[in-house]
């Protein structure tokens, strides 16, 4: 095409640089497409080398990995209390959500979820007296994480704390997470008023032998069918689970009236799982651990099988570099607020929850819960699309877990660090907001994507593992 016959037509941009420049061409009625691109993220040149150069080792180990994940089979085989079986849980330590930290670099959530463990395990009596004992070296602390466990927000667990046990059939570990509480004024979300204790205190007496008894009843119930159902019927199985939550009510209220001992106690527990729409967000996070715990120390593998906030750090772990923590600054969510609350409120993200989009549910598959976008006035689209973006930064897709309005292709599964450092895309996260002082509870909702840091530092970190 001659420069004349060029200049004689209708010119149309496609813009690979800032979206500002499609705005002004916008304005001034100029045909514009914007490419979504971005340059890769700069990392240390040894590592990247070494990574480049070890490609074919890192895509077997990551394929290995996947196929892991990809077959895992959750099921809730159990109910207990924490000490009789989660791994090294001992009346002294607490454990919390994200990865490790220090008493004094606590947010108040965690704070405040803390001084409410105290009391209701009778080593305190007041919120001041709990503060000065969290304080005083005698409490040991450790992410739930390197416990076989998971907690949402807070993600606190105490010694007396009944927990669910889910196994993965196909590989026969364990992973445990608590009941949940519901929403508003909670632990999780660090508060520790006199009602959150006695609501504790029942799920402890009242629902937990309940439970219990009810799931010895029935042996053993399949997570992975009922979270395969729940994304068909509009969950994500992270900040939605009205679905999952119908069908796990539906799979044990059968069994809690033919087992329970008192007509008004099994009454009691059932209406409280029907009030709780969250009540399946503490299986649908187990289930996801436990899948992806199996996939741990796979030499070379980029693949990530943790990613976990403590509402001060964010920190991501790789199926090839063992138990390290790759950790930076946690980020303020873009969220949706409760009346009276505004983004001054908010604590940074927080929680194990993000374990659900680790395994490619959540954020990841918000195309099946469009409904959660709302929260921060997206749209349909929206939701769409950052499913779409996720597929960017996996290495495969799910063969379980599908979305319906993608023509039931799988989820986005098995975050690879190449691919995010590469895209410059991090992953997607739907979550809850909690107020940043201790003793509030929540105040919001939304969503955010991840910082980059942490996975530049996974990305450097197995770069220097294989050199």
């Amino acid at each position: 095409m001659s420069i004349n016959t060029l200049l004689n037509k209708k010119l149309r941009v496609i813009n690979t640089g800032l979206s500002s420049f499609k705005d002004n061409l916008d304005q001034v009625g100029a045909e514009a497409v914007q490419v979504k691109w971005k340059p890769p993220v700069d990392v240390n040149s040894k590592s990247a080398s070494a990574i480049a150069a070890n490609k074919q080792k890192i895509d077997e180990a990551n394929k290995k990995a996947l196929e892991i994940i990809l077959n895992g089979k959750p099921a809730l085989i159990g109910l207990e209390i924490a000490i009789n079986v989660i791994p090294g849980m001992k009346k002294n330590l607490i454990l919390h959500s994200g990865p490790p930290i220090t008493w004094d670099r606590m947010c108040g959530p965690t704070r405040g979820a803390i001084i409410g463990a105290l009391i209701y395990e009778g080593l305190a009596n007041t919120p001041e007296e709990s503060e000065k004992l969290a304080a005083s070296g005698k409490i040991e602390y450790a992410p739930c994480h390197e416990h076989s466990s998971v907690g949402p927000m807070a993600g606190i667990i105490s010694a007396s704390m009944p927990v669910f046990i889910v196994k993965n059939e196909t590989n026969g570990n364990l992973a445990f997470c608590t009941q949940n509480e519901g929403l508003g004024k909670v632990l999780r979300y660090g508060a520790f008023s006199a009602d959150v204790i006695e609501r504790l205190k029942w799920m402890e007496k009242v629902m937990y032998p309940i439970l219990k008894s009810a799931v010895e009843k029935l042996g053993k119930i399949d997570l992975k069918n009922l979270i395969a159902q729940a994304l068909h019927m509009g969950d994500e199985v992270h900040n939605r689970n009205r679905a999952g939550n119908s069908l796990l009510y539906r799979a044990l209220a059968p069994a809690i009236v033919e087992t329970a001992n008192k007509k008004e106690d099994a009454i009691s527990v059932l209406n409280f799982i029907n009030g709780n729409d969250h009540f399946f967000l503490n299986l649908s996070m187990p289930a996801a651990k436990c899948c992806l715990d199996a996939a741990r120390n796979i030499p070379f593998s980029s693949i990530a099988i943790v990613m976990a906030r403590n509402g001060t750090d964010f920190g991501v772990q790789l199926a090839g570099t063992g138990n390290k923590w790759f950790v930076d600054k946690a980020l303020l969510p873009d969220a949706l607020f409760f009346p009276g609350y505004t983004k001054d409120d908010a604590n940074p993200d927080i929680g194990d929850s993000s374990i659900t989009e680790t395994l490619g549910l959540g954020g990841f598959a918000i195309a099946s819960a469009p409904a959660i976008v709302q929260f921060v006035g997206g749209t349909a689209n929206d939701a769409v699309q950052y499913t779409l973006d996720m597929y960017e930064i996996t290495a495969g897709e799910n063969n379980v877990y599908q979305i319906p309005y993608l023509n039931f292709r799988g989820t986005p599964t098995g975050i690879d660090v190449r691919k995010v450092i590469e895209k410059n895309i991090t992953p997607f996260i739907d979550t809850g907001v909690a107020h940043k002082n201790p003793g509030v509870g929540q105040v919001g909702a939304g969503v955010l994507s991840a910082p980059m840091e942490p996975f530049r530092k996974a990305f450097e970190g197995l770069g220097k593992e294989i050199i």
